[in-house]
């Protein structure tokens, strides 16, 4: 077997099982070294038949529609303490081609858990004709973060979801469900005790008034974000529609949606020509029935383009794809960790990859993709992010999970597709010029030996103790 010259890290080889050269490249990331190419990582030895990958390079699966996370305020309050040049070196990491190439991301509408504090964009009661509407107060945090995206990504996708409805349009009137029992959560809100809901019962006034204003919020909303510089590509009505936390938060029963969104919100956005779709979600129900009631509704599911899954939802999203295959589907935040921020946190995050990716999901969200060095919300709970910014220090830390989402990401982009592949801790994509992406996850202590088949071909490969790899191959 004749061994080419390398050119930078990439390997043609010639093997003894075909004629044609491959072009093999590969980059891993450990604890200890992130991003490294290396110059030797294929091995004449095949792996056994347990650590054998077959890959499929013509059985397609779904497209795949991004990667990325969340914009929130106090990321970019983190941002806040850097330099200008610091700070765009952050955002090059982020939505660069040389960097983690993210190509989707989300946005809250009004506060979230990680907002500077309770807020909607019309917080005047009874204001049905949403006459104060204004987004005034994202004009000088959330835009300017999402901007600064666009300036490295201009096709940067972004879709919306809110956390609570304005605090007048729901039962307790106010924008938690509960006080501060959650978790290790502080309590912060001063909810009246009798306020809380925690039986699922929807948290909205259905009265019509009210339906009727929320849609129209929704559709200014997007209108006002679009006059910004800022499309958004869709919005998802109610984040977490089945959790009743101490943070902004809205259970919705699913009748009760699908009777929002056919009635009101679909019609809505019809009238006044609004072009982002409308997706079932964030839905945390693990219960498929959840969103059986709202697809089997024919007014709202002619209305709806997706649907998106977090938390709960690992367990329906396999079931409903394989129901409802006309429906796109996204895993829309990433589980956030308690601010570990090490590599326990990437095993986690791998086993969602894997999961969601394999059940139908074309998109993927992290949560905070930037915090300071707290990792706190201002409910009290501390979480992980990509990005670790020290206020006083100033120093920038890439956490295990950034890599992890890097590893993908940097080299899978909308319209790749996922391909069907055989074996144990990986994913395959096919890009549009036809290179076989492999992600590879190693979690043992020691090396370990993987062989690709693809094709008619075999590429040995000698993965790194602990680490996450991607392989890129073409012409197999």
């Amino acid at each position: 077997m004749k061994i080419n010259s390398l050119i930078g890290v990439s390997i043609g080889v010639c093997l003894s099982m075909g004629s044609m050269a491959q072009n093999v490249d590969m980059v891993y990331t450990t604890e200890s070294q992130r991003w490294v190419e290396p110059k030797k990582f294929m091995t004449k030895t095949e792996a056994t038949a347990e650590n054998t990958i077959s890959v499929y390079p013509e059985e397609t699966l779904q497209e795949m529609d991004g990667f990325g996370g969340a914009f929130n305020e106090l990321g970019w309050d983190a941002l806040s303490y850097l330099s200008q040049s610091e700070s765009d070196k952050v955002f090059q990491e982020m939505f660069s081609e040389d960097g983690a190439n993210f190509s989707m991301c989300r946005i809250p509408i009004g506060a979230s858990d990680y907002a500077l504090s309770y807020y909607s964009s019309n917080d005047v009661p009874e204001d049905f004709a949403m006459r104060d509407f204004n987004i005034d107060r994202d004009r000088y945090i959330l835009i300017p973060f999402i901007k600064e995206a666009l300036k490295v990504r201009p096709d940067l996708q972004v879709w919306g979801s809110p956390w609570s409805p304005p605090a007048w349009m729901k039962v307790n009137e106010h924008y938690a469900m509960r006080n501060g029992e959650f978790g290790n959560a502080k309590d912060g809100n001063k909810m009246n005790p009798g306020a809380k809901i925690l039986n699922n019962a929807t948290g909205f006034k259905m009265q019509e008034r009210y339906l009727e204003a929320y849609a129209l919020y929704f559709s200014k909303f997007v209108s006002a974000y679009a006059n910004e510089g800022v499309p958004l590509f869709a919005i998802m009505p109610q984040n977490e529609i089945a959790f009743q936390p101490n943070w902004p938060s809205c259970t919705w029963r699913p009748e009760d949606m699908a009777y929002f969104i056919g009635e009101f919100l679909g019609p809505q956005f019809e009238k006044d020509g609004v072009a982002s779709k409308i997706w079932l979600g964030s839905v945390n129900a693990s219960d498929p029935n959840y969103v059986r009631t709202v697809l089997n509704n024919e007014k709202a599911q002619q209305y709806l383009a997706g649907v998106g899954f977090q938390w709960g939802g690992a367990k329906a999203i396999a079931t409903i794809h394989d129901e409802y295959p006309q429906f796109q589907y996204m895993q829309t935040e990433n589980k956030c960790g308690e601010h570990e921020n090490d590599w326990t946190s990437v095993e986690r995050s791998w086993k969602d990859l894997l999961h969601y990716i394999n059940s139908g999901a074309g998109s993927y969200m992290y949560w905070n993709m930037i915090l300071d060095e707290t990792g706190s919300s201002a409910w009290g709970w501390p979480q992980n992010s990509m990005v670790v910014i020290d206020r006083d220090s100033k120093q920038v830390k890439y956490t295990d999970e950034y890599y992890l989402f890097k590893h993908i990401s940097h080299f899978v982009q909308p319209g790749d597709r996922f391909l069907k592949s055989e074996g144990k801790n990986q994913l395959a994509f096919k890009k549009a010029d036809g290179t076989v992406v492999v992600l590879l996850y190693n979690g043992a202590e020691q090396n370990s030996l993987r062989t690709v088949n693809i094709g008619d071909q075999k590429v040995n490969l000698d993965l790194k103790p602990r680490s996450i790899s991607t392989v890129t191959i073409s012409n197999y």
